[in-house]
């Protein structure tokens, strides 16, 4: 009862906890909304119902898309693979693989082409379900079509239907300059058909039956359209775990097209590889015959220059005297020997790179030439020679790239002549180094014959002629096993199947998703529309405040009555019984209780002024049925209609032409001649306002409503002033002058929580006296803290303060006032 009677005296720190409080009163508490919106559990239903059925549809909607995927394992030595390790040494095996460069060539767009012809990926079909297409491939694809008459990159469409006994129909064909809306083609399984479009196969397929009837949609597409769509969901990379293991990975609606596009990627790619090999070998194989031609001729003129020689000078051989020399000699010439291959070897290489006519050609490879890393130069010029010639064949020698391959070709061709030149340095040096020995070994042999001399140097060119013709004749044969071996730098490890990734989408976890979402957003609504409530919502929000609070009345389905659009009013009635215990009744004698314990004058009336801020708050409502509640304990109670704009409360008993107005005009001089008294309970009256009067605040300033009050309160146990709304008109002021009580009435929904900081500062400064709140129109059974969103209902009470009456009308009098 503190919290009821109390008047606060509140000092600064209170008085600051207060105000924080009114600005705090707006949250809300999460329980708060969760149980308001689990007692409107039709609203959880019906989103539940909705987000799952439209993400059901939706997903329908959608086609399943499969991941496919397929690895396989990238060989560094194709020649160890199959046990010919004795060739290694030789060079002709040791293809080295860069697997990112191999990355880029499986995610090539020209490769991805070839793979869509081969397939005829260009044309797909689908089969019309419920919701969706559904792409038809494979053992589910009974016919396939061909159009002949369509160029590559033509594209049509058109639906095809098969009978049963065999016939085909094609109708809705469509393509780009092309119009056969309307018109349906006819023909058989097998046969060609004549369209706008030009012949048109429908062929069956490994899966064909007989006696079925096949409804098919088919599209036709541009062929690198098909080929960019396929390379776009075609993905490559190097296995993390397994780093010579590429792992090829491609997403489609059907899983068969995808299992075939990966197999028939890995086919193009090894034939690709297997042709650039072979583009190497059979250069080197023409410039080794070459050499052999122009080798053997000259071994057989030095053979025949040796012999004449021997014939015409009849020498056997040499000196047995000069033996030991002569083996110093031979081992200086064969020295010499080798570096004579070498060196002519890096001429005959220079004098190929350098010329023009070669400027575009591929380069000899295993030339035998070990210094200067020479090999590993000639074979980095012969892979850049074969992009720039594969890039001119697709493009032309003006193409920027083709130009810096150029450049970077150029910049290679000198590094190599640069290379040869410093091994034809070091060879010279070498030679001259052997050939000053064999001058020496040569110099002791001054007793030899000088035809011994002249035969040991003709020997020695043979020598060299055979040793290089050798040579040559072993690198023939061993480019020629390179180009008979055929074996692929890859090996299949998994073959093409799934990839672990499920199917998508995932339509499990959208249903399961949409759920949540159906679950979650009624609560997210209704915390959304608290939110944005920025009125009164219950008794929680004005606990705050310092003034006295002596209860709430609810709004129940005794108090409202719908009316006009669907809209909820407070009746105009008075709902307090005798012998109700519904839950406004009880609130009414709670609020009936706590005003007897608050009773200011014990042995005469207490004058209680009603008012509030806002118009249509239920002042006459309430003080009606608070005055009925008094009356039905006993007390003797008065109710006057202090708002003689409106005469709301005087409605309750007819709306009388006599009344207050009468009263302080001095028309009427007995008091009691215009009380009407209630016809089911005497203990209740109501001074009604009469004629509604041009100048209300003039009269109740004048003295007569001072006496009016003095001598009712002689009479009555309790007098209730139904006040106009304060800071509106001053006519409630004017009334607070002679009330005891002021009770100021905040409508739940109507009134605003930002005014209630001038309630407090109303309180404080003491504008009226003995000031008290009573919360109208609360829920019963929104939320445990009252909240609901009371602003949906209203009484249907406005106010339309001015000079122009036509409230009587609406209450079916006809009222005037005249100035005497």
């Amino acid at each position: 009862m503190a919290e009821i009677i109390g008047q606060s005296n509140l000092g600064q720190p209170a008085a600051a906890a207060v105000k924080k409080s009114l600005k705090t009163a707006g949250s809300i508490p999460f329980v708060d909304i969760f149980f308001k919106t689990l007692r409107r559990w039709p609203w959880i239903l019906a989103s539940v119902v909705f987000c799952v059925s439209a993400m059901y549809i939706y997903q329908e909607r959608i086609p399943t898309t499969y991941t496919r995927a397929a690895e396989i394992l990238v060989k560094d030595e194709v020649g160890a693979s199959i046990g010919m390790a004795e060739f290694a040494n030789m060079g002709m095996f040791q293809v080295g693989s860069n697997l990112q460069n191999e990355v880029l060539m499986l995610k090539s767009l020209d490769l991805m082409t070839e793979v869509a012809k081969r397939l005829n990926l260009d044309v797909n079909y689908y089969r019309q379900g419920r919701f969706r297409r559904d792409v038809a491939y494979g053992f589910d694809l009974p016919i396939r079509v061909e159009l002949p008459g369509l160029p590559e990159e033509g594209s049509a469409s058109m639906t095809v239907n098969v009978e049963k006994d065999g016939s085909v129909l094609i109708s809705n064909l469509r393509s780009p300059g092309v119009t056969a809306e309307g018109r349906v083609f006819k023909g058989r399984v097998g046969s060609a058909m004549n369209t706008p479009i030009g012949v048109v196969k429908v062929l069956p397929s490994k899966s064909f039956i007989g006696n079925q009837e096949v409804e098919l949609q088919v599209e036709k597409v541009p062929m690198s359209a098909a080929a960019a769509s396929f390379c776009g969901r075609f993905d490559a990379c190097v296995n993390v775990d397994r780093s010579s293991v590429l792992r090829m990975t491609i997403t489609d609606q059907s899983e068969s097209r995808a299992d075939s596009v990966l197999t028939k990627v890995l086919e193009v790619y090894n034939e690709n590889w297997i042709k650039d090999k072979n583009v190497v070998a059979r250069s080197t194989s023409n410039f080794i015959n070459e050499r052999l031609g122009v080798i053997e001729e000259e071994l057989g003129n030095v053979e025949n220059s040796i012999s004449d020689y021997k014939s015409a000078n009849r020498i056997l051989g040499a000196d047995a005297n000069s033996g030991m020399y002569f083996n110093k000699s031979v081992a200086s010439a064969e020295g010499i020997i080798q570096l004579n291959n070498q060196l002519q070897m890096a001429r005959y290489v220079r004098q190929y790179i350098a010329a023009d006519a070669n400027k575009y050609e591929l380069l000899p490879v295993n030339t035998g030439l070990s210094g200067g890393g020479i090999e590993g130069l000639l074979s980095g010029y012969n892979s850049t020679m074969m992009k720039r010639n594969a890039l001119v064949a697709k493009s032309s020698e003006s193409n920027p790239l083709v130009v810096d391959m150029d450049q970077q070709l150029a910049a290679q061709r000198e590094i190599m002549l640069r290379s040869i030149d410093n091994l034809i340095i070091t060879l010279n040096t070498q030679l001259r180094t052997l050939q000053d020995a064999e001058s020496r070994a040569n110099s002791s042999l001054a007793t030899s014959p000088r035809q011994s001399k002249h035969l040991l140097e003709i020997e020695r060119q043979q020598k060299v002629k055979e040793s290089l013709y050798m040579f040559l004749l072993q690198k023939r044969e061993e480019n020629e096993l390179s180009q008979a071996f055929t074996a692929y730098n890859t090996r299949i490890v998994n073959k093409p199947g799934t990839a672990g990734i499920p199917p998508s989408p995932d339509r499990g976890s959208a249903v399961m998703m949409a759920f949540l979402i159906g679950l979650m957003l009624p609560f997210g609504v209704t915390f959304v529309l608290e939110m944005l409530n920025t009125t009164v919502r219950g008794r929680k929000d004005i606990e705050g405040l310092s003034a006295p609070f002596l209860g709430e009345i609810p709004m129940t389905r005794a108090t409202m009555r719908k009316s006009g659009f669907g809209k909820v009013e407070h009746v105009k009635a008075i709902v307090v019984q005798s012998g109700k215990r519904d839950v406004v009744n009880e609130a009414f004698r709670v609020l009936r209780t706590n005003l007897e314990f608050v009773k200011i004058n014990k042995n005469c009336a207490d004058v209680i002024a009603i008012t509030s801020f806002n118009p249509g708050s239920g002042k006459s409502f309430l003080t009606m049925n608070l005055a009925w509640s008094l009356a039905l304990k006993g007390s003797k109670v008065l109710v006057i209609d202090g708002d003689m704009r409106h005469g709301s409360s005087s409605a309750y008993v007819g709306s009388p032409d006599n009344g207050l107005s009468n009263l302080l005009n001095g028309e009427i001089a007995d008091y009691s001649s215009v009380v009407v008294a209630d016809k089911q309970n005497p203990n209740l009256c109501v001074l009604p306002v009469g004629k509604v009067p041009p100048n209300p605040t003039e009269l109740l300033a004048a003295g007569r409503y001072a006496e009016m009050i003095e001598k009712f309160r002689s009479e009555y146990d309790y007098i209730l002033i139904d006040c106009p709304p304060i800071e509106v008109v001053a006519d409630a002021q004017i009334i607070d002058r002679y009330a005891d009580r002021t009770i100021f009435v905040v409508r739940a929904g109507l009134f605003q929580r930002a005014m209630l900081e001038q309630i407090e500062k109303i309180y404080d400064e003491k504008k009226y006296k003995n000031m008290a709140i009573i919360l109208n129109g609360t829920g019963t059974s929104e939320s445990r803290y009252g909240y609901r969103h009371s602003y949906r209902y209203g009484y249907g009470y406005g106010y339309a303060y001015g000079y122009t009456y036509g409230n009587e009308e609406k209450r079916g009098k006809s009222r005037s006032w005249k100035v005497d």
